[in-house]
């Protein structure tokens, strides 16, 4: 009995030195949100859009249209990725002005295709500034005088925004919340955007990065093949001694859905083991604090009594504690995070099936394309 009163306080324990941590990053404390008013002639000459496109008829149009709405001279330039679908008329018909479209065809062996787009949509940036925008991303007006003032305010070189995901279908609310949460969790921001540190952050849909650093750094070529792109570039400029700063915020919105459980998994398998380094040992090691952290404490719950009782009630509280902050910043109702332990073997059987198609010669897989491991 006292072995197994052993493994909710040890759970307990874990949940509370969570809790604790300096850098807190169960919390919702780095957040950057359009101003409520701005005039419509600011002067936006200074940025340059990137934008990479690979058959995105459906959002494409949106993305545009809410550039318009960001100032005056904002430069754009459309990366299209060999799209199949009416992707690159759809932009044309857009009326946006200064907008370059530029086209590539053949991806070479080494590169992921969303950063080779990348690469080449650099070669036509001439601003100081450039916006590393994903095409499904919407934004709201104003946000990139936020990013600018951001980032003179603090002396920033590189600033990203996690989008707001979509929360529309049941599994899009059960689930999409977590994934930042996980996020978060697995690279807390405050140590990101500490200069003193090596931990290094970004949400690739939206990154206003100094072009000088871009290419200081090498430009994509330094990244090419990253899975995970966002927080390798974010560490490429953070080792380069540039600073780096990423949030959250309300003006940044994700178009692209997860309607389904099957697209919602599909999503997250593509980048799950990857984040563990395709390491079998450390996936064990997720798995048992996973299982530990979000498993036990409901076993605890309803078959343990005294002190194994106890100890699992406040491992679950305070894992309640840690998720109701994210909820909370997307006005959802709190009491999805009664949910919480059945997200988690949800998130660990998809980090599971991740690691499977690693084992058997998949690294990733997106828009068609399979990238195999070397």
């Amino acid at each position: 009995m006292a072995e197994v009163t052993l493994f909710f306080t040890v759970a307990a324990a874990i949940w509370i030195i969570t809790l604790l941590l300096p850098w807190q990053p169960w919390r919702v404390r780095e957040v950057l949100d359009a101003p409520t008013a701005l005039r419509d002639d600011y002067d936006v000459s200074d940025v340059t859009v990137l934008i990479p496109a690979r058959d995105e008829a459906e959002v494409i149009g949106t993305t545009l249209a809410s550039l318009k709405t960001q100032g005056i001279g904002l430069q754009v330039v459309l990366v299209d990725d060999a799209s199949s679908d009416a992707t690159v008329e759809i932009a044309r018909q857009s009326g946006l002005e200064h907008l370059q479209i530029v086209s590539v065809t053949d991806l070479p062996v080494g590169w992921s295709g969303k950063l080779w787009a990348q690469e080449q949509g650099l070669r036509y940036v001439q601003t100081p500034l450039t916006l590393l925008l994903d095409a499904d991303i919407e934004l709201l007006p104003g946000i990139i005088y936020a990013l600018k003032q951001k980032k003179h305010a603090e002396n920033l070189h590189f600033v990203s925004l996690m989008a707001v995901l979509r929360f529309g279908s049941f599994w899009e609310k059960l689930l999409m919340p977590a994934f930042i949460h996980f996020f978060k969790m697995i690279y807390p921001f405050a140590l990101a955007n500490n200069p003193n540190t090596k931990i290094a952050a970004a949400a690739g849909g939206c990154i206003l990065v100094e072009t000088q650093a871009l290419q200081a750094i090498g430009g994509m070529a330094v990244i090419k093949d990253a899975v995970i792109d966002d927080c390798t570039l974010a560490k490429a400029v953070k080792q380069a001694g540039y600073r780096i700063w990423v949030g959250l915020t309300h003006a940044v919105l994700s178009q692209r859905p997860y309607v389904t459980l099957g697209e919602i998994w599909e999503m997250v398998a593509r980048t799950a083991y990857t984040q563990l380094f395709y390491s079998t040992l450390l996936l064990v090691f997720c798995t048992l604090i996973m299982a530990l952290m979000y498993i036990v404490p409901v076993i605890g719950i309803w078959a343990g009594d005294g002190m194994a009782f106890w100890a699992a009630f406040v491992a679950l509280i305070c894992m309640l504690t840690a998720y109701l902050p994210t909820l909370n910043f997307y006005g959802l109702n709190l009491a999805w995070a009664l949910s919480m332990p059945v997200i988690a073997i949800l998130y660990l059987l998809m980090t599971w099936t991740s690691a499977w198609r690693y084992w058997q010669g998949e690294r990733s897989r997106w828009k068609g394309r399979v990238y195999q491991k070397d």
